[in-house]
């Protein structure tokens, strides 16, 4: 991305936060409907791209059906963006009612605990609103990673709107973010992190709807190092302003083998159980890049 169109996708994202917050709810959302199926009816990469994953999750699927299921995909991707501009003014109220998690206890029973949790989820629905809501209705801070993004200021927007829902944000690149997980969570606090695409290309080979894909160690890791609970989280939305969740049971740390063996096992666990929640929602997982190893370009990585 040249220097001019860093500097215009900063300057969107800042008319984002600035603006859309302030329109009335049904405004905003009819506006990222259309946004959407203005982007859908382009057909640009990132849209074929979901296309070609929705084909993995759905591999019956006719073309048409492919064609609606990616429509609907970024009428809920925009729905993402559209709420996460408007997040910052929504009241402490509104985030308590706006998502509706199923067996939460999973959740609260592991913070009561104090042994530390970790929650990891993949790119569905909202994932900004169900920090929110754990930050606000749980009333418990928790710990995150971010990508490093271009320019800089844009990463810095991203961070800032994230410790703005009460979260502390850790940039993934540098090398420290695993030792400061690990020091939160054997303190018994929270960490929540989106795990569906390994953004170092060093990843675990794991299978995910029958194909081979790489997915980050760290939850596993981060679980066997410091006894922390493993809990996958999935997301959707149905046709009510309220978005759908569900946190799974823990991921044990298997009784054997060594690390990488205990690890592989632990993050295909994970893998099964994002995939059992994008199966039965696909329009709500956004993943507009390569995820598969079919589709990646080896000296490349993700992209």
């Amino acid at each position: 991305m040249s220097s001019a169109q860093e500097r215009l996708t900063d300057a969107l994202y800042g008319l984002g936060w600035s603006t859309v917050k302030k329109l009335p709810e049904p405004v905003a959302v009819r506006l990222g409907r259309t946004i959407a199926d203005l982007a859908w009816k382009r057909r640009g990469k990132g849209v074929r791209r979901l296309e070609s994953n929705y084909a993995r999750v759905v591999p019956d699927a006719s073309a048409e059906r492919l064609a609606e299921l990616s429509r609907a995909g970024m009428r809920s991707y925009l729905r993402y963006w559209m709420e996460s501009f408007r997040l910052p003014a929504w009241s402490p109220e509104r985030v308590k009612t706006g998502f509706d998690p199923k067996d939460v206890h999973y959740l609260t029973d592991g913070i009561a605990s104090g042994r530390g949790v970790i929650l990891a989820l993949p790119h569905l629905a909202n994932w900004d609103l169900a920090g929110a809501w754990v930050t606000t209705k749980l009333a418990t801070p928790f710990t995150t990673v971010a990508e490093r993004l271009k320019p800089e200021t844009l990463y810095d927007r991203f961070v800032a709107y994230r410790e703005g829902l009460g979260m502390e944000v850790l940039p993934h690149s540098g090398g420290t973010a695993f030792g400061t997980l690990a020091r939160r969570l054997r303190d018994g606090g929270l960490v929540c992190l989106v795990a569906e695409r390994d953004l170092s290309a060093s990843g675990v080979e794991v299978e995910f709807f029958g194909e081979a894909t790489r997915m980050p160690a760290g939850p596993a890791l981060l679980a066997q190092q410091t006894g922390a609970l493993l809990l996958p989280v999935t997301l959707w939305y149905d046709d009510s302003p309220v978005m759908q969740g569900r946190v799974h049971p823990p991921v044990e740390v298997p009784e054997s083998g060594d690390r990488a063996e205990k690890t592989s096992v632990m993050t295909q666990a994970l893998a099964d159980a994002f995939a059992t929640g994008i199966a039965d929602h696909p329009e709500d997982w956004h993943m507009l890049q390569r995820l598969w190893l079919a589709d990646l370009d080896p000296t490349k990585g993700p992209s």
